[in-house]
């Protein structure tokens, strides 16, 4: 059995990015797959993991170059909720990552992944809306 030591992340836009940093800045083991090289820049100097240029969708990618096989974690945060939806099956079902958190835009996708235990999601829209009905009680007093 092999030893799951790894967080990767799919996507590294401002999400991805931030949550790579900071797990590389913690002193994890990171891995962060993105389709374009520019995206690559929002990283920090210090970044200490992993830079794979190429489709997160590609198995041979995620197998042979992102040893998926080997994550304890995967964050699946590209721009496309479908993508993001298919990303977190794949890697839940087919390759037994113990924890997978995925981004959604769309509140409904929740649905689709309700089956699924090692799969949590993260709402932006929800998380904004959180925020601030928090801040607005803040001024009330």
């Amino acid at each position: 059995m092999a030893i799951r030591d790894k967080t990767v992340i799919l996507g590294c836009g401002r999400l991805g990015s931030s949550v790579a940093n900071n797990a590389s800045n913690r002193g994890s083991n990171v891995i962060v797959v993105d389709e374009s090289a520019t995206s690559f820049e929002r990283l920090d100097d210090n970044f200490s993991g992993y830079k794979i240029i190429g489709d997160a969708t590609d198995t041979y990618l995620l197998e042979e170059d992102a040893y998926i096989k080997t994550a304890r974690e995967v964050i699946v945060t590209t721009g496309d909720d479908n993508v993001n939806l298919f990303l977190a099956h794949l890697c839940a079902i087919i390759y037994g990552v113990p924890h997978v958190f995925v981004r959604f835009d769309d509140p409904d996708k929740a649905a689709l992944i309700a089956s699924v235990p090692n799969i949590k999601a993260i709402y932006p829209f929800e998380l904004s809306l959180n925020k601030f009905t928090s801040l607005e009680g803040e001024g009330d007093r």
